[in-house]
């Protein structure tokens, strides 16, 4: 259930227009359209007809029933579609002003409460299997099930860095533990100059250890095995820490990448 106090439902539904059970000029087919796009949800389903049927009965059934980082997004594009389209992007008078500025600051704050980053749990789009257990993994987090995701995030993080040891032409077989995948990636980014800092290097060098430990949750701690699920925060915790790392080592690749292409270029251009 999403964070929404009664004051801010009120405003809200003031802004998206939702008395005589409407929501701004959707019909049904374009709501249904609308949070289809955005959510992957079909809003017609049964779980979000418990208030009645109407268009602004279903979005209020949605927020009660979906966690903060889902309805988050959906407030975030009603907005927008309400300014970009309804409005042409213009405020006809200071209070439709404050009132898009108040439902960006519902957004806020529900984006803070529910503040697992899952930007990171990204694929090229080349593989099929490792595009649907990304999607597994976001799905679990915008439910705010993060105790469900670990085995999955495991998985995801293993994958990845077999994806760069195989990019980086480093030796490595199916039976490496990530740990070990990793250690062998982290050598090679030192030996090749790719870290700028040696707290950099200590942190990543201390991830190795830490992804050793990540192994023992996804054995013991997760639904790879018959187990007992991790609590709640400790579960957040590691997938924070973990989704945090995978986030720099991208940001890092693309960095290498982007000063290879550059030397390319500069070569390409000499006169000799």
């Amino acid at each position: 259930m999403a964070n929404i106090s009664y004051i801010e439902r009120i405003r809200l539904e003031t802004l998206f227009q939702m008395s005589g059970g409407f929501v701004l000029d959707f019909s049904n087919n374009t709501f249904q359209d609308f949070f289809k796009y955005n959510t992957g949800r079909n809003i017609y389903d049964d779980k979000y007809g418990d208030k009645g049927n109407s268009k602004a009965n279903r979005l209020r059934c949605f927020w009660e029933v979906e966690p903060n980082l889902v309805v988050a997004k959906v407030l975030r594009e009603l907005a927008t579609y309400w300014r970009e389209v309804l409005m042409g992007g213009c405020y006809v008078s200071d209070e439709e002003y404050e009132a898009f500025t108040f439902c960006l600051r519902v957004v806020e704050k529900l984006e803070a409460e529910g503040d697992l980053d899952i930007d990171a749990i990204k694929t090229d789009g080349n593989d099929e299997d490792f595009d649907r257990l990304a999607q597994e993994i976001r799905e679990a987090i915008e439910r705010d099930a993060p105790d469900v995701s670990l085995d999955r995030l495991h998985t995801f993080v293993t994958k990845h860095i077999r994806k760069l040891c195989d990019k980086h032409a480093l030796e490595h077989n199916k039976e490496m533990a990530l740990h070990g995948l990793f250690g062998r990636y982290v050598n090679h980014l030192k030996k090749c100059g790719h870290l700028e800092s040696g707290m950099s290097e200590k942190i990543l060098k201390t991830s190795i250890s830490v992804l050793e430990e990540f192994n023992h949750v996804r054995n013991h701690h997760s639904f790879a095995h018959d187990n007992s699920l991790l609590n709640y925060d400790e579960s957040r915790l590691i997938f924070k820490s973990i989704s945090s790392l995978v986030e720099f080592i991208k940001a890092l690749e693309s960095r290498v990448d982007n000063k290879a292409r550059l030397e390319i270029n500069t070569d390409e251009q000499l006169p000799f």
